[in-house]
């Protein structure tokens, strides 16, 4: 016990005439008996209090040599007891820096005694040190509390019943008493889960009936009346809280004697914006309210942003009307034109961003497919050309008809069939994409890109030699993509597309293939590794075939969206429609 100062001990038997001061160490109360020592593992050091229908003791944990809260029901009925259990399965259920921490083992009972036998239901919980709202407005005299306090903990709050809405928790009781501050921070924790509600499908459709539990003046009609509640419940409450905490005033002595409405705004001075949402927050009619926490957390956002901007030109303001006439209208001209110019430039800056990230993600997509595609093809053509009686026969073929052209050397073999074969995955992959508002004419576009990849094959097949070199390769990447994007149905400026596809291509093929030659093995002009990876089948020129055709169609797609997405609008900019 070295950890904790405490010297004595509290026994929480409501019925001990001396429950305090215990010996500290024993493990049972020496005036009534009822246990010090509880579960094995807390003693009871301090009663906080007694609210509700429960007391509250701060309590040394043992195991985890920390304080923490216990909570110990004193009513015996079964309402107040299914209320309690409903507390403990949804704090331990909850996992937010708002919200109290229950481990799973916290909620238990303490029997003791013989004639009659005392059963005490408890639920240890994590200590919050700290004030509650009500405390703050009590220390600032009820005078009502500034706008920016009162903003930031709505903002907090909301945050904390988005998640527990998302569990479909309504705490049904939030008012300035039920949230606090931590010690020492600006973090807001909403406590008191006693009133908490574990709402289902039917019940999220208003469908089912409520229990009746409300606190006057924060509590909303429908909850007042024991119909059923939703989640939008919570932010009347929330509403009326922030309206106490501005004004200073209870919510009840705000209202009209006569016809109910709140008149609350004449006694404080705050942002018409955050006034507006207060009074949506707080309306009779459930549908006129904010239907979730992301909308009104998008509100409150706006409304921060509005007060800023409102105090900075209000103090502004102030400034220059104390300056001469001509100097005043001179200083408004001015800020007029700033402003203005500001907006545009602000408007300008997050429309690049909006589209750089559309950019991004469109090419990011694209790359995707078309890497997709070539290394499907890959895969296909591979095995139709040298795994299946297609490539052999188509072998036999060509080395019976084919023409011999002494001035064209060109080698022809089944690999043919892995470029066709590669070309149409690939294509079909840049079609299916869609980001380039290309015309969707798969077979058109499947066909040209077939026969560009057939045309490419022809060029790097050459004899005698029957190998590979880089030159080669870089023409062959050239003249494909161009030829593949001149089949994909672009809207406009197809030959900027063709040009720049078939230029980068081949110059990122070009660092590509230099850095390999460089890096991984110096092959002194041809890659001769390899000899020709469409002479027969083996696991190395497998390997190079699926990450040559990938790395194709990866590196159209990238050309592809820059020319869309940054180089069409520059010239489109620039007249050339």
């Amino acid at each position: 016990m070295s950890q904790t100062v405490a010297t004595a001990a509290h026994c929480i038997n409501p019925l001990c005439p001396r429950p305090y001061p215990q010996t500290m160490g024993n493990n049972f109360c020496s005036v009534c008996g009822a246990p010090l020592r509880i579960s094995n593992r807390y003693i009871p050091l301090k009663k906080l209090g007694v609210g509700g229908f429960a007391a509250i003791y701060t309590l040394w944990d043992e195991k985890t040599k920390k304080e923490r809260v216990l909570k110990v029901l004193l009513e015996t009925s079964p309402k107040a007891l299914a209320l309690f259990e409903q507390e403990a399965t949804v704090l331990a259920s909850l996992r937010h820096p708002g919200v109290p921490k229950v481990e799973p083992d916290s909620y238990f009972y303490v029997t003791f005694g013989k004639s009659p036998e005392i059963v005490l239901p408890c639920l240890v919980m994590e200590k919050i040190s700290g004030k509650t709202l009500e405390d703050i407005l009590e220390y600032h005299q009820s005078q009502g509390l500034p706008e920016a306090w009162v903003q930031n903990w709505l903002k907090q709050a909301v945050y904390i019943l988005r998640e527990l809405h998302q569990r479909k928790i309504i705490h049904r009781d939030i008012k300035p008493a039920n949230l606090m501050l931590r010690e020492g921070t600006e973090q807001i924790v909403l406590i008191d889960f006693g009133g908490a509600k574990q709402i289902g499908v039917k019940q999220a459709n208003f469908q089912a009936s409520s229990t009746r539990l409300f606190s006057p003046g924060y509590s909303p009609p429908e909850q007042i009346a024991g119909a059923v509640v939703g989640p939008n419940a919570d932010f009347y409450a929330l509403g009326m809280t922030c309206i106490h905490l501005l004004t200073g005033k209870y919510p009840l002595d705000l209202e009209d004697p006569k016809t109910g409405d709140l008149h609350w705004q004449k006694f404080t001075n705050v942002s018409p914006s955050f006034a507006n949402l207060l009074d949506d927050m707080i309306q009779p009619n459930i549908q006129k309210r904010p239907a979730n926490a992301n909308e009104l957390l998008s509100r409150i956002r706006r409304t921060s942003s509005q007060t800023i901007t409102s105090a900075f030109a209000k103090a502004l303001f102030q400034i220059i009307s104390k300056l001469p006439a001509d100097l005043f209208k001179l200083s408004l001209g001015i800020l007029a034109f700033l402003g203005k110019s500001i907006t545009q430039a602000i408007v300008l800056f997050w429309k690049t961003i909006a589209h750089i990230t559309k950019a991004f993600f469109s090419t990011l997509w694209q790359m995707i497919l078309g890497g997709i595609g070539g290394a499907c093809g890959s895969i296909i053509g591979y095995w139709l050309a040298y795994k299946t009686a297609l490539g052999k026969e188509l072998d036999y073929f060509i080395s019976q008809n084919s023409p011999q052209l002494t001035d064209f050397p060109i080698f022809l073999n089944s690999g043919i069939i892995l470029f066709a074969c590669a070309g149409l995955t690939t294509t079909w992959g840049l079609m299916l994409a869609g980001k380039l508002r290309q015309q969707q004419r798969y077979l058109i576009a499947i066909i040209i890109g077939m026969s560009s990849y057939i045309l490419g094959c022809l060029l790097v097949q050459k004899v005698p030699a029957r190998t590979i070199s880089p030159e080669d390769l870089i023409l062959m990447t050239g003249v494909t993509s161009g030829l593949l994007t001149l089949g994909l149905g672009l809207p406009s400026h197809q030959i900027v597309y063709i040009l720049i596809s078939a230029v980068g291509t081949a110059i990122t093929f070009a660092g590509l293939l230099a850095l390999v030659m460089q890096i991984v093995v110096p092959l002194n002009g041809v890659l001769g590794i390899y000899g020709n990876f469409l002479d027969n089948f083996n696991w190395t020129n497998f390997a190079f075939s699926m990450a040559f055709f990938s790395s194709m169609g990866i590196i159209i797609g990238f050309w592809l969206g820059v020319t869309h997405f940054f180089v069409v609008p520059v010239l489109r900019m620039l007249g050339w429609r």
